[in-house]
């Protein structure tokens, strides 16, 4: 049986600084062959200690059972900084449960269902630019997705289309700050005091204060509006709106432009880097392409419909699962652990894998092949209960895990109700990760209308 493609594993052994080089190129190929099936890793450098855990037992300790214990690390927030200033993705302790107090009614259980249209207006939105861009030509699908996916952050998030002026410049910043700031700078390997710069690259500091710029832009107008009681009920307005119920206190306007770059980072690029495998999954597998149009064919275009989209929600969980978009989340140990029988000291790196567990040789069945019928026997069920986690768990689960969750089964069924997509011979994508896993030279489709 065919298997979707996976990166190659270095050499077992390699020197730290080819490591380095290795993982600032591309972090999944850095790691070896034996993270599949191992329970844990240990990894020493001169100036840090780092763990990876794919023991079930040892990633519930970290996540669920303790994580005051195990903060974020903030050697990793070292290259998001200059972009997501204090945002929820970056904080901890009693100021990320603050933040999280205020974002989490923004996306709780009927306000998904209200963020629907705007959802899917963006959905038909893509479909019809994808189809007019029709015709057997090979096509680069990522720079689609993206657009798609920044498409429906801007319109749940502050009403407006990727078309209005300033969404469409945030876009085409944010692309360019991607490709000027790799996710890990000299700090997030050496120990460096507070006041010394970190060396941030000029382009990277600069889109990262114009993109910033763009926000303020857009908060600034969404309070005039909130104050004159004209603002539209959308996730901008109900997140301005919100007080912490245990301070009274809402975001300042600071405050706010953190949180918007992180839901524009997070909803935008992880919602792309998975809508662009999927599709590419579903041009491998045709036959399950034909039971995903069927789908889409039979869909009410309603928020309920979405229950009826079974076949697209499996073969969203098997991409996430093949290829999550965040293939590494780290933790820091506060105080001395015990990690399966091994001494661990206070401020080592813990890192938690959605990438390797994943694709764990012991915790799954025929873990590299893509299978969205997996998600329907009990194997597979057992499976994902102790081994799939794209969005996190326990308290720092992604508040957007819902969201994200619809907007792909959505997407799926908007492009496949017009459009089918097919290989293009001899341009297999080759996976790579940085910030998000993505194609390392694009994913390359033809893309046709359905007769």
């Amino acid at each position: 049986m065919r298997q979707p493609p996976k990166p190659a594993a270095r050499a077992q052994k390699v020197s730290l600084l080819r490591y380095l080089r290795l993982f600032r190129e591309d972090i999944l190929s850095a790691q070896p062959a034996r993270l599949y099936r191992a329970w844990m890793a240990e990894f020493r450098t001169p100036f840090f200690r780092s763990y990876l855990a794919n023991d079930p037992a040892l990633i519930d300790l970290v996540l669920k059972s303790r994580p005051d214990a195990f903060p974020k690390s903030t050697r990793i927030a070292e290259g998001l900084r200059p972009l997501l200033g204090n945002s929820v993705f970056l904080t901890n302790g009693a100021t990320w449960k603050r933040q999280r107090r205020i974002i989490d009614p923004a996306f709780e259980g009927g306000r998904l269902k209200d963020t629907f249209p705007a959802m899917q207006a963006a959905a038909e939105a893509a479909a019809r630019r994808l189809a007019a861009k029709a015709g057997g030509e090979p096509i680069e699908i990522e720079e689609e997705a993206s657009f798609a996916a920044a498409d429906i952050i801007f319109r749940t998030l502050f009403s407006i289309p990727i078309e209005h002026e300033i969404a469409r410049e945030v876009f085409a910043k944010f692309r360019a700050h991607q490709r000027a700031q790799p996710i890990l700078n000299l700090a997030a390997f050496v120990p460096l005091p507070r006041w010394l710069p970190r060396f941030h690259s000029r382009t990277a500091r600069a889109t990262a204060k114009e993109i910033r710029a763009l926000i303020t832009r857009l908060t600034e107008a969404r309070a005039a509006e909130i104050a004159a009681g004209t603002a539209p009920d959308d996730l901008a307005t109900k997140i301005m709106t919100t007080r912490d119920p245990v301070t009274g206190e809402g975001f300042s306007p600071e405050e706010m432009v953190d949180q918007v770059a992180i839901f524009f980072l997070a909803g935008h690029e992880t919602s792309a880097s998975a809508l662009g495998w999927a599709l590419w999954l579903l041009a491998a597998f045709p036959d399950w392409q034909a039971q995903v149009a069927a789908e889409a064919q039979a869909f009410p275009g309603s928020f309920s419909g979405l229950s009826t989209l079974k076949v697209t929600r499996d073969v969203f969980r098997e991409t996430l699962r093949l290829y999550p978009p965040v293939p590494m989340m780290v933790r820091e140990t506060t105080e001395p652990e015990t990690f399966r029988e091994r001494p661990v000291r206070p401020g080592a790196q813990v890192v938690l894998s959605p990438w390797h567990l994943h694709r764990h040789e012991r915790l799954w069945a025929r873990p590299d092949d893509f299978d969205p019928a997996r998600w329907q026997s009990p194997e597979g069920k057992a499976s994902a209960r102790a081994a799939y986690m794209p969005f996190s768990a326990g308290p720092r689960v992604c508040t957007g895990a819902g969201f994200a969750m619809a907007e792909g089964v959505l997407l799926l069924t908007s492009l496949m109700k017009e459009l089918s997509f097919e290989e293009v011979p001899g341009r297999e994508p080759v996976p790579v990760a940085h910030l998000t896993v993505r194609a390392k030279d694009g994913i390359w489709l033809k893309v046709r209308r359905r007769g």
